[in-house]
């Protein structure tokens, strides 16, 4: 049966001589996986592949069958076209980092409306973002990804709860007895980020890079502590030598 979806591309893979393997967070059906034939021939009809890049945003025609693993696409062509992205070396890094995240997290294919809108619009953002924007959205987006996957922070930052315990996700009043922890500095900027209400408002939270970089890698380990399967990704380091953040 044929239905009509959205999709962010996550990762594509050859298969065979000319065809594709095509991982693609859906609207519709969560994480998918697709063969695509004829995209890496010579035939002009293949340059299409080229819309099968990581962090494009498709439309979609798909068939989907429940009992199957491997799907197939009927038609596709870009849903959102990038105006910068493409083009910014430092945009483009960072949507690599979102993707990758992403790709360590979505395990299951089950339909995720929120995530993936929030996903989409995130990257449709960071395509029309400032500098300023784009240096802090890798930290905005992978608190509140977080947020999605069931493990939110509780409480605010104050005078009287200064700590963030990244363990427990909750802000305190003294350090807990584990190395998982801000220091009142970072907890007061992790506060701010995660208050945020609009992207544009990221231009506001100033810190420097060496704080930026400290700030993602506390991120990441918060998902280590709440996925015991999350495995070590590639695209941080790149990302600060990018941003030079």
């Amino acid at each position: 049966m044929l239905h009509k979806t959205r999709g962010i591309v996550i990762r594509t893979v050859k298969y065979g001589d000319t065809s594709v393997i095509v991982s693609v967070f859906t609207e519709l059906f969560g994480l998918q996986s697709y063969i695509v034939n004829g995209v890496r021939s010579q035939k002009p009809k293949a340059a299409r592949g080229n819309l099968l890049q990581p962090g494009n945003i498709l439309d979609l025609v798909v068939y989907h069958n429940e009992i199957k693993n491997l799907q197939r696409i009927s038609e596709f062509k870009l849903g959102y076209i990038y105006t910068s992205l493409h083009f910014s070396v430092a945009k483009n890094t960072v949507a690599l980092y979102l993707i990758e995240l992403l790709q360590k997290c979505l395990k299951q294919p089950e339909q995720q409306l929120e995530l993936y809108y929030f996903t989409e619009n995130t990257l449709q953002l960071l395509d029309v973002s400032t500098m300023a924007v784009t240096a802090n959205l890798p930290l905005y987006f992978t608190l509140k990804l977080g947020e999605h996957l069931g493990f939110r922070l509780n409480g605010r930052f104050s005078e009287y709860s200064p700590y963030l315990d990244l363990q427990e996700g909750t802000f305190s009043y003294l350090p807990p007895h584990h190395p998982y922890h801000l220091d009142p500095e970072s907890s007061s900027l992790t506060d701010q980020l995660f208050q945020c209400s609009e992207v544009q408002h990221l231009a506001g939270i100033s810190m420097n890079k060496e704080r930026r970089r400290r700030l993602l890698y506390a991120y990441l380990d918060f998902f280590r502590l709440h996925l015991p399967d999350f495995t070590e990704m590639h695209s941080p380091p790149i990302l600060h030598e990018i941003l030079d953040a």
